[in-house]
């Protein structure tokens, strides 16, 4: 396909989408022709505004579109693994929004598909495509920090539960720990260098629910936005343990007592460390002095348009020439594996092996 225009057709039109018909819109050799999204009105807004020529409801009406090379997949996490494997048996490559989907059968169901078709399958880990992040492992390749032994990550919302499917278990399969504790653990333990995970221990609460009561502080509502319905946990926190030695904690939330919300991400190694967010850094040391270095970068933050930029330009590069992304089918079943086991964990009171 290297010299062939590549065609991509979307699957679900909420917000996310917007991210990836914008960077595919920016590439050269691409061609937006097909959009499905359940709620037609919706799918014939977003098509009209993108240029977008064939629009469906049904999704597959649109993978029997032979003209359609490849999809990406921005529904709710319970549809993740029947459409991307309707996807790849229907001869598309599929660049799918995070979670891979809901748990780890379902995980392996897609990784056999995978293997079955012969087809590109990019997990939209999209943190892992953010320049800083790319510049962060570089450093780390290079041995600059030494062995990575601890990473901590932080992802508190203090008001946040954006409600609607977010907060309804049956389509989102959980609540902060699968919709933003992904990113955080994904990201760590691809800069970690994707240690072999042993084992984890979890706790996830329900104390303060949607909190729709609160007043004079705004926060982000999904489009089926409903107070009433909120089934997942407030906030999670669990330990990950790895094969070799090293170890992971995080904890994420969509509301809780806090002062103010927090995004944070550090790395821990034998010879320095580095802050990914809130602001890029780098820890080391040099003639018995600790050195705090502030790489000069656009941006000390990741910047979220270019991030997908960055990840739909690999998705594309990687269907023109046949190769593994770097963020592959297997590591979307890995992540599902630390995901459903902090939620086995939290469940039971115990560490789980995985």
């Amino acid at each position: 396909m290297a010299a062939a225009t590549i065609k991509v057709g979307i699957i679900g039109l909420g917000s996310i989408s917007d991210l990836h018909l914008q960077a595919y819109r920016r590439l050269e050799g691409v061609q937006l022709v097909a959009a499905c999204d359940l709620n037609g009105a919706r799918a014939e807004e977003k098509a009209g505004k993108y240029g977008i020529g064939n629009v469906y409801t049904d999704y597959r009406e649109l993978l029997a579109d032979t003209e359609v090379d490849a999809v990406s997949i921005c529904t709710w996490n319970n549809s993740h693994a029947e459409i991307s494997i309707a996807a790849l048996r229907a001869g598309k490559h599929v660049l799918v929004e995070k979670p891979l989907c809901r748990t780890v059968e379902e995980a392996e169901r897609i990784e056999e598909a995978v293997r079955e078709s012969g087809k590109t399958l990019q997990v939209g880990f999209v943190r892992r495509y953010d320049a800083n992040a790319q510049l962060v492992k570089q450093f780390i390749d290079n041995g600059d920090v030494g062995g990575i032994y601890y990473a901590k990550a932080s992802f508190i919302r203090r008001l946040g539960n954006p409600g609607g499917w977010f907060a309804d278990p049956e389509r989102s399969g959980g609540g902060p720990l699968i919709d933003l504790g992904v990113h955080i653990i994904d990201l760590c333990w691809y800069l970690m260098g994707r240690p072999k995970p042993v084992s984890v221990t979890g706790n996830t609460y329900k104390k303060l629910g949607n909190r729709s009561h609160i007043q004079h502080l705004s926060f982000y509502q999904a489009a089926d936005y409903d107070p009433n319905v909120n089934g997942v946990e407030d906030m999670a926190n669990a330990l990950i343990r790895f094969e070799n030695g090293a170890s992971l904690f995080v904890d994420v939330s969509f509301t809780l007592h806090a002062k103010k919300d927090e995004f944070a991400v550090r790395l821990y190694g034998d010879q320095g460390g580095i802050e990914i967010e809130p602001e890029l850094a780098i820890v080391t040391e040099k003639h018995n002095t600790i050195l705090n270095i502030a790489p000069q970068t656009d941006n000390k933050s990741i910047h979220i348009e270019d991030a997908f930029l960055n990840e739909v330009r690999h998705f594309v590069d990687s269907v023109r020439a046949g190769s593994k992304p770097i963020s592959p089918v297997e590591d979307g079943v890995a992540v599902m594996r630390m995901l459903c086991g902090i939620y086995e964990s939290a469940r039971t009171g115990e560490e789980v092996r995985l």
